[in-house]
Formats: C-alpha cells, sequence, structure tokens
C-alpha cells in the first residue's frame, strides 16, 4: 500500500504551523506499519538554501495552467527513512515566504497540477494521495475532471484532511478561466456564494474526508464552526471521520530536550520543579514563594479564547500565582499583557515573540498549562504540555475534548481540567478546581501522573488512518 502526502508544509523543511508537524511525523509512523508513505512539496527558497546540497534531481517537465506553459522540475531527498519530492518552479516559489502573495490562488492551481503531472515520473504510482488544507485541494478536482480517465490514474484515491476550515482558498471567480482553465459546467465543483473555494472543490470531489479530531469532526458540521461550509459538509458526511494527531515523541521529549535546565521524565517528576526555578528566575519572576505557576504558549487572537483570559484576569491573579505568557498576535492583547506585567511585577511575565526554546522551557516549568480556546480543530500544545507533565486547563471543544480528561478526585482519573461553555468565569472556576489540586498534594501526584502516562503519540492515530487507507482500497 502507497501513500502520497501532497503539502506545504512538512518538518523539518517547511512550517507555519500544525500541519508542518503532522507531515513531518505521521509518514514515519506508518512505515512502522508496513505502509508505504511518501511525500511530495513545493521546493521553496529555505529548502533550496538548506538542504540543496542534499537534493537529487529526476526530471523536469511542462504543467499546463490554462494557457500558461509551465516549468517544473521534480527533486528528491531521503529524511529520516522518508522519500521526500519536491516540486520546483522558482516563479512560484522562489520567495522569502510560503503564503500571502496576491497570486497565491495560481501558485497552489499550479502546485495541485504539477503533482499530478509528477506522478508520471515517479518510479511507482501511489495508490491514494492524501491532501491536507486548501493549498493541496486542487489535487482531488483536478484528478476528477482532467486525469481519472488516463492511463495509469483510474484507480487513484483520495483523502482531503482539514486541519483548519477557517482557512479555505477563496479567490474570485475571474481566476476560473485565467487560472484553472475550467468550463462552466466543471467550474460547479469550486464556486461557493459567487467566489472560488479551493476547499469547497476538495469536500465534494476527493473519496473520503477527514479533519484532526473525532469532535472537530461532529462540529464542522454545524454553522458556528463551519466558516459557511457547514451545508457542503453535512451533503458528505458519508465520507467524513475525525482523527486525532499525536506529537512527535522524539521531538517533544523532557528527557532529550536541550532547551531545558534539567532534563527529566516520567520516572523523575521532582526534577521539574527545577526547571520551574530557573524558569522563574530568568523570567523575572519572584522566586521567594512558591506559587503554582500557569502558562501560555500561542497566538494572541480571539478565537484562541484569549478575551477570557483578560476578562478575568485580576481574578486569577488573586488566586495567588504566577503567569508566564509566551506570544504575539492582536496588538491589543499584546498592549494588556505587556500593561499586566507591569502591574504585577514578579508574579507576571510576558514575552511579546516567539522562541522554540522558550516554550519548551515553559511546558517544562509550568505547572498548568492554560489553553481556553473558542475552537481548536485539534491542538498540539495541550498534547506537548501533557508530555512534559504540565497540567492542561482547556475549554472542552475539538482536539482539547478528546484528548483532555477532567480529573476527578474520587477516582483519581482524568489529566487536566476543562470547561464547557464561552465564558470566562467557568473558565475562571476550571482554574480555580485546579489551584485546589496543586494545594492537595496527594491529588495532584495523582494528575501529574495520569498527565505523564496519556499516549500523545502517533501510534494510535497511525493506526485508524492505515485502517482508513485499507477500507479505500477494499472498495
Amino acid at each position: 500500500m502507497r501513500i502520497l502526502f501532497i503539502s506545504t508544509e512538512a518538518v523539518p523543511f517547511a512550517k507555519t504551523g500544525g500541519l508542518g508537524d503532522v507531515i513531518g511525523s505521521l509518514p514515519g509512523e506508518l512505515t512502522k506499519l508496513g505502509v508505504d508513505a511518501e511525500v511530495i512539496m513545493p521546493l521553496y527558497r529555505s529548502i533550496r538554501e538548506s538542504y540543496g546540497h542534499l537534493l537529487m534531481f529526476h526530471n523536469h517537465f511542462d504543467v499546463s495552467l490554462s494557457w500558461r506553459n509551465c516549468y517544473c522540475g521534480l527533486f528528491s531527498m531521503e529524511y529520516n527513512g522518508i522519500n521526500f519530492y519536491f516540486i520546483d518552479n522558482e516563479q512560484y516559489f522562489n520567495r522569502e515566504r510560503y503564503y500571502g502573495y496576491y497570486d497565491d490562488g495560481e501558485r497552489f492551481a499550479y502546485f495541485g497540477k504539477a503533482v499530478l503531472e509528477a506522478l508520471k515520473h515517479l518510479d511507482h504510482v501511489p495508490d491514494i494521495l492524501h491532501c491536507s488544507e486548501w493549498q493541496s485541494a486542487l489535487v482531488p478536482v483536478f484528478l476528477k475532471i482532467h486525469y481519472q480517465h488516463q492511463s495509469g490514474y483510474q484507480k487513484l484515491r483520495t483523502v482531503f484532511t482539514i486541519h483548519n476550515i477557517e482557512y479555505q482558498g477563496v479567490f474570485g471567480n475571474e481566476i476560473l478561466e485565467d487560472v484553472l482553465g475550467l468550463n462552466r459546467e466543471e467550474a460547479g465543483l469550486l464556486l461557493m456564494d459567487g467566489d472560488v473555494n479551493y476547499m469547497k472543490g476538495a469536500l465534494v470531489s476527493c473519496d473520503r474526508l477527514t479533519t484532526v479530531s473525532p469532535s472537530y469532526a461532529e462540529e464542522i458540521t454545524y454553522p458556528f464552526y463551519a466558516h459557511g461550509l457547514h451545508y457542503i459538509i453535512k451533503e458528505n458526511e458519508y465520507k467524513l471521520s475525525g482523527i486525532i494527531n499525536g506529537i512527535d515523541y522524539k521531538l517533544y521529549n523532557p528527557y532529550r530536550d536541550k532547551s531545558l535546565h534539567v532534563n527529566y521524565s516520567k520516572n523523575t517528576p521532582a526534577k521539574k520543579r527545577l526547571n520551574k526555578e530557573a524558569l522563574k528566575a530568568d523570567a523575572g519572576l519572584d522566586t521567594k514563594e512558591d506559587l503554582p505557576l500557569i502558562g501560555m504558549v500561542g497566538r494572541l487572537a480571539e478565537h484562541k479564547g484569549i478575551s477570557l483570559v483578560t476578562s478575568v484576569f485580576d481574578q486569577i491573579l488573586d488566586s495567588r500565582v504566577h503567569f508566564i505568557l509566551l506570544g504575539t498576535g492582536e496588538e491589543h492583547f499584546e498592549n494588556f499583557f505587556r500593561e499586566k506585567a507591569d502591574r504585577y511585577k514578579g508574579r507576571v511575565a510576558v514575552i511579546t515573540a516567539f522562541s522554540g526554546e522558550m516554550a519548551s522551557r515553559i511546558y517544562a516549568g509550568a505547572d498548568f498549562f492554560l489553553m481556553p480556546s473558542i475552537s481548536e480543530p485539534c491542538g498540539l500544545a495541550q498534547l506537548i504540555a501533557l508530555r512534559y507533565g504540565t497540567i492542561p486547563i482547556v475549554r472542552a471543544t475539538g482536539g482539547l475534548k478528546d484528548s483532555i480528561r477532567p480529573y476527578n478526585p474520587e477516582t483519581r482519573e482524568g489529566n487536566g481540567l476543562s470547561f464547557d461553555s464561552i465564558n470566562a468565569h467557568d473558565m475562571l472556576d476550571a482554574v480555580q478546581r485546579g489551584l485546589q489540586l496543586y494545594w492537595e498534594g496527594d491529588h495532584w501526584k495523582s494528575v501529574m501522573k495520569n498527565a505523564f502516562n496519556t499516549d500523545c503519540s502517533w501510534k494510535r492515530s497511525a493506526v485508524k488512518y492505515a485502517s482508513l487507507y485499507e477500507s479505500m482500497l477494499e472498495k
């Protein structure tokens, strides 16, 4: 069984968010199950600069995109046992950033078409094309319209994964002919509310549709979460499933993480406290009093639930805690936390930047990890926190709901704290329940043990993906 992952991000080559982590980890886990997994992605400038000396040239060919006849070079290299292919076109990919250009619709239409043309030049044809996000959404569309009757393409099946339905690839309908080269009948696959919607095209064209947690698969059938695509999701719900993401246990490992003051594991939890002390000292927090430390890492955006935190921030601080934040985002949120850091000197530390090293130190040094998202398709931060023995406090939505089980003092089961409604005082209640566990030593030891023992790896999820692929080939 051969699976070709089609993505615009994959660690270590390119990453802006969780997609890069997923495509950098899942193929390797699938190979352990006997699946032949490979990846194809754009050859960005940054990849050429860092890995150009390792790339092997395969072939070059032309890609037709409406009236255009575009060059395409095909390169490859092996990384951690996985074969990565790279689509080369300097006009489209020799740029400073991966996304955010006026011609993104054209750039990733080219990418989708180039991937399908590249299949003719591979040593073997995959059984399934696994696409992710709007940037590769045209692969199942072009396959359906242009390729499915060609020799070598008839048995190809497609999976499309929604990592975040908010980003759909919406463009003006003038690109239908000028870029996509589609007639009026074919355009129906992509048109939505008068615009071209790449993700909509993938939803109706793919053979199977997945998203990154079971709860998010249910949520996106409702208008509140689906950003206008709920009725399309409903029409295609028969092929939808949710499989929660995992994390790379080699990458996120407190026993080997070089960013930490002291390495530790679930067998040496006392060493975690040494990381807390070092973090507080370096961040300018008061080290004289041993108070619980609440950490946050991520984007300061409304849909991340930051307004819930700002609404009751003073009440949180009244509960005798220290607080540390690492993140950037909306200016008014950054200003709010800077002002609070000035007001609560020694108790609040705010770093409006991003540093992977500091993020690791917060995962290791904090007692609690606050993640009150309004919407969270899967979330990786809470999984990393569990891996580092830090207790998540989350809103029960999407992958947060699926991965965090509220701690029950009677049964001593559960690995975190959660709240259901989008309400600041309900979040505050969850924080206070967590603090009560902290001050009750026995329960704190139990919830920490449960966090450490939670399996957040890719193992179980990879088995589910392999089962999905097998069911598609059986049909």
